[in-house]
C-alpha cells in the first residue's frame, strides 16, 4: 500500500463527514492503493457515530477508538503506528488544508526527503497563502511561540503547527515510538527528533483556511509553553536516546 491518511478527530461532528468525503473523492481518482484511518480521540459529541456510519460508505476506511481524550499527539501516534502505507500523512479533520496538497509531497520524497511538512509561513515556502486568517490575538501568540520554538527546539522552521505532515514508513516507525508529548506540541517534538536523527525535512506551501472552530484558547498556549520546556528537558537529559 502506498499511502495512509491519518485523521485525528476530537468532537468533529461538524466536519468529519464532509472532510472524509473530500478525502475519498480525491484518493479514488489516484492510481495507487491507499487507506484512511480515523482516530476518534474520546469525542463527547456524535463523532464516533458519524465515523461508524462512514464505514459503510467508503472502502479502505478504518477507525481507531481512544476511550478517553488523550490528545492530538497521542491520536496521531496511534494512527501512524497502526498504518500500513509506505508513506503516511496526517491531516486535520476540519479540512483547513485540502487533500490535493498530497500532489506536492511526491517530488520531495523522490528527492530523498524523509518528512514533508505543509507550511502557512512564507519564510518556509514563498507560495504559502491564507484564505482566512486566524484572529489577531492567535497570530500574535503564535509568532511569540514560534520565536521560542526557533530558539529551543526546531530552528529553521517557521510553521511547526500546520496539520499536514507526511512521513516515509521508515521515518514514522523511527520517530513516533519515541514521542512523549500527547497534546499540542507533538509537532515540535516530531521536528526536534527529526533533527536529532538526521532526517531530511522538506516544506511545501499550503493554501490554508481557518475553519473558525478551534479548541486552542489562552490555556492551550500556556500548556504548549510547558510542553516546549519539557521537550527541551527531554532532549538535554537524553530521554530520546
Amino acid at each position: 500500500m502506498l499511502l495512509s491518511i491519518i485523521i485525528p478527530a476530537y468532537n468533529e461532528e461538524k466536519n468529519l463527514k464532509r472532510s472524509v468525503g473530500n478525502f475519498y473523492n480525491y484518493l479514488k481518482s489516484q492510481n495507487y492503493d491507499y487507506e484512511m484511518i480515523i482516530v476518534n480521540d474520546g469525542s463527547t459529541d456524535s463523532t464516533a457515530d458519524i465515523a461508524r456510519d462512514l464505514l459503510s460508505s467508503y472502502n479502505n476506511l478504518t477507525i481507531i477508538e481512544n476511550r478517553v481524550n488523550s490528545g492530538k499527539g497521542f491520536a496521531v501516534k496511534r494512527g501512524m503506528l497502526e498504518a500500513k502505507g509506505d508513506f503516511r500523512l496526517f491531516i486535520d479533520a476540519d479540512g483547513a488544508t485540502s487533500i490535493d496538497h498530497v500532489e506536492k509531497i511526491w517530488p520531495l520524497f523522490k528527492e530523498g526527503f524523509d518528512i514533508v511538512i505543509g507550511s502557512r509561513n512564507k519564510k518556509d515556502a514563498r507560495e504559502s497563502r491564507l484564505g482566512k486568517a486566524q484572529p489577531y490575538w492567535k497570530i500574535f501568540l503564535g509568532k511569540c511561540g514560534n520565536k521560542i520554538i526557533q530558539l529551543s527546539a526546531a530552528p529553521g522552521i517557521h510553521d511547526t503547527q500546520c496539520g499536514f505532515k507526511a512521513f516515509t514508513k521508515k521515518t514514522a516507525e523511527k520517530i513516533f515510538p519515541k514521542l512523549k508529548i500527547n497534546r499540542w506540541m507533538f509537532d515540535v517534538e516530531i521536528l526536534t527528533l527529526a533533527r536529532r536523527l538526521n532526517f531530511k525535512v522538506g516544506k511545501i506551501p499550503v493554501y490554508w483556511i481557518d475553519s473558525g472552530f478551534s479548541r486552542v484558547g489562552i490555556k492551550g498556549y500556556v500548556v504548549s509553553l510547558k510542553e516546549i520546556i519539557k521537550i527541551k528537558f527531554n532532549l538535554i537529559s537524553g530521554k530520546y536516546d
